[in-house]
């Protein structure tokens, strides 16, 4: 599978940018990760999303567990759903599904980990793996 992270932020703080590389070298072991920070929405290659099932990163709905979210992994593999997008910005306004970490506003920089982390604790989970180290 390919996950993108497509961020419309000025920046990521350096702290959220260590951890993110952390969980991205874990990742490698089940997918492939990327990350894109635009300033602009004007700017995002959107021809290029154009093959990926996007996954609208929100702060208001439900939220769901991380064996939920585990179960949505299954299914988008199941369904050879190969390619999806994690569009975290406020400007995005459409996707094919919405994804609720938090209803709290949170930094892009910690959006990006938050769903990072629970996309590696999916993987461990639906093979059944410890979590920790």
């Amino acid at each position: 599978m390919n996950c993108r992270f497509i961020v419309l932020s000025k920046e990521i703080e350096p702290f959220y940018e260590k951890a993110i590389k952390e969980y991205f070298k874990r990742l490698k072991r089940f997918c492939n990760v990327s990350l894109s920070v635009y300033k602009s929405y004007k700017k995002v290659p959107l021809k290029e999303l154009e093959n990926f099932f996007k996954i609208l990163v929100i702060n208001y709905g439900k939220t769901i567990s991380s064996e939920e979210f585990a179960l949505k992994i299954k299914e988008f593999e199941m369904k050879s759903i190969t390619n999806i997008a994690f569009l975290i910005g406020k400007e995005f306004g459409m996707g094919n599904e919405k994804l609720v970490i938090s209803r709290m506003d949170l930094s892009e920089g910690l959006t990006v980990t938050l769903i990072a982390e629970q996309l590696y604790r999916a993987y461990k989970i639906l093979r059944n793996e410890p979590y920790h180290k």
